[in-house]
């Protein structure tokens, strides 16, 4: 079974160290019997699903794309008729290449809220080496 140091488990759910000691506190979240704390993979994907469902989706569409990334526009830079734009979504980055006319049209800026729908063919997975 992995488990997760609380400050390795506050960067994968992109919260504060004292955020996961207050759920632990709390009981929102178990730990193991290891020392220092740590807690169960199993329980921090849980929450980590909890924390994803309750980013509310602004967009009012139905879509077959599930890789959804609700998020805050942090850059837009825009070079003739190109625009790239970076939208942060919890702990992750996203980065989108679309016209300048796109971009204005959806009057994106540093601060917008935004979605970052992502459908691909090839997802790849990796673990890290034990």
């Amino acid at each position: 079974m992995h488990s997760f140091k609380v400050s390795h488990a506050a960067r994968l759910l992109g919260v504060s160290d004292d955020t996961v000691r207050r759920w632990i506190d709390q009981g929102i979240l178990p730990t193991t019997d290891a020392t220092p704390v740590e807690v169960p993979g199993d329980a921090l994907a849980a929450r980590a699903s909890e924390l994803a469902a309750a980013s509310e989706d602004p967009s009012d569409v139905l879509s077959s794309a599930r890789n959804r990334f609700v998020g805050l526009v942090t850059r837009v830079q825009i070079d003739g008729v190109m625009a790239q734009v970076d939208i942060q979504a919890g702990p992750h980055r996203v980065v989108s290449l679309m016209t300048a006319e796109s971009a204005r049209d959806l009057a994106l800026e540093p601060g917008s809220l935004a979605v970052a729908v992502v459908k691909a063919t090839t997802v790849i997975v990796e673990t890290p080496k034990d």
